[in-house]
């Protein structure tokens, strides 16, 4: 799927990858619907894609709150046209430092699950029957190793993720005679406030710049039909398609 010209939403398009992800698509031609809950650096973001010249509209919601998902898909429709790709970014850690399960209050394992698991079952049924009647339609998770490595004090983050994982294979199972793609995508790990709140410590030298991610990522989305949906891929797949 060639993005110029589609009509795009990217949760947790604030910082980090969400934003690169915002302005990598927008410069590539598609018209951009950035999602947060933070106002002032959403609309900080959609101002750079717009003094770029790119298309990008800002809309502020809670992807942990079920009222607020119809209205946003309506009003991301309203402002772009029925959604051709849905990147589903926005996560949360839960109270850092980290904590191992058993010092886990349950009102925060909750939250992580409502922000990183029901957030994207609920934006992805709201918006998948358009893209069903269109016949086309792409729909990324990113997720995380933690999803599969069982890490000290990552597990409310990793079973959220290893859940959204789960939930992309199953999407993606159900709907396998139809032309939508689910992509699970492990971009590894960046240079983000959410991974410096996570890992403090961490040289930050060694790690990726969500803006040097981000153009794979999308390669992916074009090349989505050259692999199985649901799919596991990091942006290394890109430059090997």
């Amino acid at each position: 799927m060639e993005v110029r010209g589609k009509a795009a939403l990217v949760t947790g398009g604030s910082r980090g990858l969400g934003a690169a992800l915002g302005a990598e698509l927008a410069r590539r031609g598609a018209r951009v619907v950035l999602v947060a809950r933070g106002a002032a650096a959403l609309r900080q973001e959609v101002a750079a894609i717009r003094s770029a010249g790119g298309e990008a509209h800002a809309l502020v919601a809670d992807l942990g709150d079920k009222d607020a998902i119809y209205p946003l898909t309506g009003a991301a429709a309203a402002l772009v046209g029925p959604l051709d790709i849905l990147v589903q970014n926005a996560s949360v850690l839960g109270p850092v430092p980290l904590e191992e399960l058993s010092a886990t209050e349950c009102e925060d394992f909750a939250r992580v699950l409502d922000v990183n698991l029901l957030g994207p079952f609920r934006l992805t049924k709201a918006v998948i029957g358009s893209m069903l009647l269109r016949g086309q339609g792409t729909v990324v998770g990113i997720t995380s190793d933690a999803a599969v490595e069982a890490y000290p004090r990552w597990g409310a983050y990793g079973v959220s993720k290893a859940a959204l994982e789960h939930l992309f294979r199953v999407w993606a199972a159900e709907l396998r005679h139809t032309d939508l793609r689910f992509l699970r995508v492990d971009p590894g790990e960046m240079d983000t406030r959410m991974h410096a709140e996570a890992m403090p410590d961490a040289d930050r030298s060694l790690l990726a710049a969500p803006a040097d991610v981000a153009p794979s990522i999308v390669d992916l989305i074009e090349a989505a039909e050259r692999w199985p949906s649901g799919a596991r891929l990091d942006p290394a797949h890109a430059r090997a398609a």
